[in-house]
This record gives C-alpha cells, sequence and structure tokens, in this order.
C-alpha cells in the first residue's frame, strides 16, 4: 500500500505535525500515584470477588461471584497495557514485575505481548504484518478456504464467544514464535514467559491437589478465561476494525487508524483512557489520565489545520453491536485523501 498520491504539499506535513507534537509535549509526566490507586483498587476489587467465589457454600454462588470476578480481572488486565509502556506507574520494577505476576494465572504472556505490540505501534496502519491487526484483507479473504471465509463474516461472534482468552493466548504464542525466528529479544521473551507460566500454574496445581479441589480450580479457571476473553477480544477488535488508514506521516496515520469511544468518565477511568485510543497510538508516552485532554488539544489542532476530526464511536456495548453485523474487508483502494482511509467492503 502506498500514499504516493497523497497531497503532501497540500498538508503541510511538517508544521501539522510539529504542532501536534507541541500541543501534547506537557502532557507526557507520569503521576505514579494516580496509575497505583487505580491497579490497586481494581486489583482489591477483583481478589476480593475471588475470594468470596472460593468461600461461597452454594455452586451458584461460586460461578456468580467467579464471572464478576472474571469482568473485574479483564478491566484489572488492561492496567497491563499501561505497564507495557511504563506509563502505569512509571516506576519501571513495578511496571515491568507486577503484570507479569497478575498475567501468569491465566496462561498470558505478557514479556511476548509487550515486544510485539512495539510492532504494532509502528505497524498498524501502514504494514499487513502488523501482529495485532485483526481485521482480513479483500485478498485474504477471496484466497481463503470456505470455512474460513465463514469465519470472516462471523468473525466477532467467534472471537469473543469461541475463541476468547484461549484464542488471545494462542495468537501471542504464534507471534511470539514467528517473530522469534528473526527477534531475539521476543524469543527470550517467549522462554521467559514459558518458565513463569510454568511456576504459578505448578504452585496452584499443587495447591489444588494437596487441598483437593482440583476440579473447583478447573471450573473456575475457565470461568474467568471466558468473561476475560469476551472482554479483552471486545477491546481488541474495536479498536482498529474497520479503521486502515495510511495517512502521510506516523502520527496523522495512528489519529485516523484507530478509534474513539464516547464513554462516561468513570468508563474511561476503569479501561485506562483506551477510549482515546488514536491519542495513545500517536503518543504512548502519555498517560491514561492525560488523555482526555490531550484528545482535546489535538482535535483542535486538527481544526486549525483543516483536517477531518478523529474517528469517534458511540461507546462500547454499541459500536460492538453494530461493527459486529457489519463484517467487512480491507480493500485495495484508499477513499479518502486526507486520512488515507481504505475502502472497506462489506461481506454480509
Amino acid at each position: 500500500m502506498s500514499t504516493d498520491d497523497l497531497p503532501l504539499k497540500n498538508l503541510q506535513l511538517k508544521q501539522v505535525t510539529h504542532d501536534l507534537r507541541s500541543s501534547v509535549a506537557d502532557l507526557n509526566t507520569v503521576n505514579p500515584w494516580i496509575g497505583l490507586l487505580r491497579f490497586c483498587t481494581l486489583g482489591f476489587v477483583c481478589l476480593s470477588l475471588i475470594v468470596l467465589a472460593w468461600l461461597s457454600q452454594t455452586s451458584w454462588g461460586f460461578v456468580g461471584y467467579s464471572a464478576i470476578a472474571g469482568f473485574v480481572y479483564a478491566i484489572w488486565f488492561i492496567c497491563t497495557h499501561d505497564a507495557t509502556h511504563h506509563t502505569l506507574t512509571g516506576w519501571v520494577w513495578f511496571d515491568e514485575a507486577l503484570p507479569r505476576l497478575m498475567s501468569y494465572p491465566m496462561l498470558w504472556m505478557h514479556s511476548v505481548y509487550a515486544q510485539i505490540h512495539r510492532l504494532h505501534h509502528g505497524w498498524n496502519g501502514t504494514n499487513l504484518q502488523d501482529p495485532e491487526r485483526v481485521q482480513w484483507t479483500l485478498e485474504e479473504y477471496e484466497n481463503a478456504s470456505v470455512w474460513m471465509k465463514w469465519y470472516v463474516r462471523h468473525q466477532w461472534q467467534v472471537d469473543l464467544f469461541v475463541l476468547g482468552g484461549l484464542g488471545m493466548i494462542a495468537k501471542t504464542i504464534r507471534h511470539g514464535w514467528q517473530f522469534g525466528k528473526t527477534i531475539p529479544a521476543v524469543r527470550r521473551a517467549l522462554l521467559f514467559d514459558a518458565i513463569g507460566i510454568v511456576l504459578v500454574q505448578a504452585s496452584f496445581l499443587t495447591v489444588a491437589l494437596f487441598t483437593q479441589h482440583l476440579w473447583q480450580y478447573i471450573i473456575f479457571w475457565c470461568i474467568l478465561e471466558r468473561v476475560i476473553g469476551v472482554v479483552v477480544q471486545a477491546r481488541d477488535h474495536l479498536e482498529h476494525y474497520g479503521m486502515w488508514s495510511q495517512a502521510p506521516g506516523h502520527q496523522l496515520t495512528q489519529l485516523y487508524s484507530s478509534r474513539n469511544l464516547t464513554v462516561h468518565p468513570i468508563v474511561g477511568w476503569l479501561v485506562g483512557g483506551l477510549n482515546y485510543h488514536s491519542v495513545h497510538h500517536a503518543f504512548p508516552s502519555i498517560p491514561f489520565d492525560q488523555l482526555p485532554e490531550a484528545f482535546r488539544r489535538i482535535e483542535s489542532v486538527l481544526k486549525q489545520h483543516d483536517l477531518p476530526p478523529m474517528t469517534v464511536g458511540c461507546g462500547y456495548v454499541k459500536e460492538v453491536s453494530r461493527l459486529s453485523t457489519q463484517p467487512s474487508a480491507i480493500g485495495t483502494d484508499q477513499v479518502d485523501n486526507l486520512t488515507g482511509r481504505y475502502q472497506m467492503l462489506n461481506l454480509s
């Protein structure tokens, strides 16, 4: 995909880029206590629900508390994304260690994810090898088997409710193995995570066996995996599905190839500001509590330069409902020279 035909000189790319960067230059300072408060609050609620589940005297109580704990765990889990960018607390040791401790119980390879997530930030909208690209291209769809075409048309439903958390885990391992062949850091991360997961799971399984709660532990883990999988898969798809764009320059490409969402401030706090996903992609060093202000400033700069505003969806539930019923593939032609947006071909 090329942007040779884009009117770079008309956009005054250098000035636009300078103004965008200058507008948010003072928003990169991480306040560790804000991130720590969010991490500890969500962690306390999640662990309390887990304790209630295991203390429950009824099966319904066990399943119910486990399911609610899974939902909170999924929200808490978003803190690991901030930690990947060292914007959760800014304390490198904390942002490196704690995410692994909360990821390994769910078989999530945080070290591998952190490595391939860097590739995603560089390749989103510009390189179809982006490891976090969820939407298929038209060429990929046309060359797929009958069964895979069915999957693409029902991708949201299958990914959220069938593949779930295990699908995300398998995808991360596959990309870790793939990129580990050429990137030593990914290969080391794969080994480190594998050892960590084995040690953590061996500890949990040993306790479960000695206390004669093995099957209860397996059921508990599966409930968490199902609930977490729905939330994480939904977020993963919402951020970029139908947004593939290659505008002039890195900042504009990221602003136009990611989706923002209108949500209540409390929801924005819970998801770590990822409802301002365009801003995060363009400026990943901005901590989550500063993203709303950064969004307002960037919108102002775009307006000053007569550029289109960033895409803003109508909240998580409404956007999932809308996009899941409108399957599409990335076309070969750009339909907007200013945003670099590629044609989205309806597959329903």
